[in-house]
């Protein structure tokens, strides 16, 4: 089994650069592969691999400046969910695009899972899930507002357009595992709104520790690594990813007459011209062939 950890930490990195060389060697040499996101505000990426590995890597962000109190998120998978370790440089660890955003300052208050039922069904309160659109379509909290956003950034225009609604209302937000909560309270309280909730750990945490039997839960929750979706207990979905736009399908996804093998697929058929169809359908055929050889294609 490979253990996953899904990690987030806002402080400050003068350098970010200098951080990069050493983290990415250290995950080399462990057997880590994932996506770390190093900016000035933090750090922010799943990992997977071996347990000594994962502790070694865990440990030595730990010892990072102002990395002390790092929290993460863990889970397991049977295979392995990412083919290669990249650490990569960033303006933002969660992209928002408000410069005057900052979590370090002050965030919404923070609401355990156990507790995270009785809040969002109080008639006072209003849930809102700051996720991308093709994420909520998989799965949401019952009465939650889908903001349809297809990207983190336009959530500050969406609360604009729409912040009215709200008018007299409590606020819960969240998100997978929590980070973009950590942006979109404070903004929110920069914006006014005078009692903003969030879900600590976000979804993944409450599918962990909150039983099914209990739980105001809908759907799988999208996560970012091979497995494409987990339910209760953080088990593994039955999601796919469609390899030429990234949304997760089902299985049963693939009768469709839309869809092709890493070319298309009902959700992005009408999105592609025939021009980029051919270009994924030689990707394919070379990731076919890697596959043949006993090689894992970098497209793969």
């Amino acid at each position: 089994m490979y253990t996953i950890a899904a990690l987030y930490h806002f402080t400050r990195f003068p350098d970010p650069a200098a951080v990069q060389g050493p983290l990415k060697d250290l995950c080399l040499v462990q057997g880590v592969t994932g996506t770390l996101l190093l900016a000035e505000e933090g750090i922010n990426g799943t990992i997977a691999g071996p347990r000594a590995g994962i502790d070694a890597v865990l440990a030595h962000v730990r010892a990072l400046p102002g990395c002390a109190d790092l929290e993460w998120k863990e889970s397991t998978a049977a295979e392995q969910p990412f083919g290669r370790m990249k650490v990569r440089l960033k303006k933002e660890i969660v992209t928002m695009g408000q410069p005057d955003v900052d979590p370090k300052a002050r965030v919404g208050h923070y609401v355990d899972p156990a507790d995270w039922n009785a809040l969002i069904s109080a008639p006072d309160v209003a849930v809102i899930d700051t996720r991308n659109d093709y994420e909520v379509a998989i799965g949401t909290f019952e009465g939650a507002v889908d903001p349809e956003t297809a990207s983190f950034r336009e959530f500050p225009a969406w609360w604009e357009a729409n912040k009215e609604r709200f008018h007299n209302k409590r606020v819960a937000m969240f998100c997978t595992g929590g980070i973009r909560c950590e942006k979109s309270t404070n903004w929110l309280i920069g914006q006014g709104v005078e009692e903003v909730y969030h879900l600590k750990g976000g979804i993944l945490k409450y599918l962990e520790e909150v039983p099914a039997e209990e739980s105001l839960w809908q759907g799988e929750c999208f996560v970012f690594d091979g497995r494409v979706s987990v339910g209760h207990g953080l088990a593994e979905g039955p999601h796919e990813l469609c390899h030429a736009c990234r949304r997760p399908i089902l299985p049963e996804d693939r009768t469709r007459p839309a869809y092709e093998h890493g070319v298309s697929c009902h959700h992005c058929i009408d999105e592609t011209s025939e021009e980029d169809k051919m270009r994924f359908r030689e990707r394919q055929k070379q990731i076919e062939l890697a596959r043949k050889r006993g090689e894992r294609h970098l497209g793969a």
